[in-house]
């Protein structure tokens, strides 16, 4: 991060961040708690919807209900997920190594996008086995369809409570909570499909029904999917304004230009952040770099993150300034 420029540092002992700012702090500095906080959530989760897994594809064959089968593969994929999901918390904290000096933060932007991965094949399987239900209608058993997607409902909407609180700040829960929520309402459907079958007695509805869940599948997919390859190509996250960072870095006392600066996801929960200051009246002293890290950290919750004191007016002039 810009140690490749074609002029030469010779002041790097005074870039960096402050003393005071932690680094490699994740499971103390209150940004990345999923395998404290979340585990026995991802436990129990794994544990309801593996049973249901099972009672509903069972009931589903039996019944003759697409619809059904469809939301067992939904909910398959969704046991898978949180494993995924559960994992990449759980690597997340683990320390750094000489290796990893970042540790393994990155997994969990690594498991939402292969939740969505997922995602996108299970909505492929579903919809071939629907559109060849419609073509080869089966009689469908409504009363079965009411009684075991009620039971999903109470598991779903059981489920992403657990996850709740966790989903506005981390994109991996978010992700958990998302499945299960989604899956809730995608039970109500099919208990409301199964009146409906009851009432009239059209199988078509079924298979209708089904669409419908794939549907709302592949509008959640989507988001997932939208965000997870935003962070994998280390974007900027959507909360921080790279040109208010840019602004505020430029108003600074004695900053003549800004360059070289770069935001980043480390993790789904953590951001870094580097930047050349040009200061031509000299190096302020490390109180200057304090304050940096810590209204960075205050405003934007960037975490890491590493500032080059440059005093050349020279230094904005190379290839590699932007």
């Amino acid at each position: 991060m810009g140690a490749n420029h074609s002029h030469n540092h010779s002041h790097s002992p005074l870039h960096g961040h402050a003393s005071g700012h932690s680094h490699g702090h994740a499971p103390g500095h209150g940004h990345s708690h999923a395998p404290a906080d979340f585990g026995r959530a991802f436990a129990i989760g794994v544990v309801l919807n593996s049973i249901f897994v099972a009672v509903e594809a069972i009931y589903g064959f039996f019944s003759g209900s697409m619809a059904l089968v469809a939301d067992a593969g939904h909910n398959l994929s969704d046991v898978l997920s949180l494993l995924i999901a559960w994992a990449a918390s759980i690597m997340a904290a683990r320390p750094a190594s000489a290796r990893f000096t970042w540790g393994f933060k990155s997994s969990s932007i690594l498991a939402a996008l292969a939740n969505a991965g997922l995602l996108l094949v299970a909505i492929g399987a579903i919809l071939i086995e629907t559109l060849r239900r419609f073509v080869e209608p089966a009689e469908v058993q409504g009363t079965t369809m009411i009684v075991v997607a009620g039971i999903g409902v109470v598991i779903n909407t059981a489920t992403a409570l657990l996850f709740m609180r966790g989903r506005k700040h981390d994109i991996n829960i978010r992700g958990a909570f998302l499945h299960m929520a989604a899956d809730a309402l995608v039970s109500v459907g099919v208990v409301m499909a199964g009146i409906l079958i009851v009432l009239t007695g059209k199988s078509w509805i079924d298979p209708l029904t089904s669409l419908v869940i794939v549907a709302v599948i592949a509008w959640g997919t989507w988001g997932l999917l939208k965000d997870s390859v935003k962070m994998g190509l280390l974007a900027v996250p959507d909360r921080i304004d790279e040109a208010e960072v840019r602004g505020w870095l430029a108003s600074l006392p004695g900053v003549s230009a800004v360059h070289d600066l770069h935001i980043w996801p480390m993790s789904t929960t953590e951001t870094a952040f580097t930047a050349h200051l040009v200061m031509p009246s000299g190096h302020p002293g490390d109180a200057f770099l304090n304050e940096i890290a810590h209204e960075l950290d205050e405003r934007w919750h960037i975490h890491h993150a590493t500032v080059q004191v440059e005093t050349g007016e020279n230094c904005t002039l190379h290839a590699g300034a932007i």
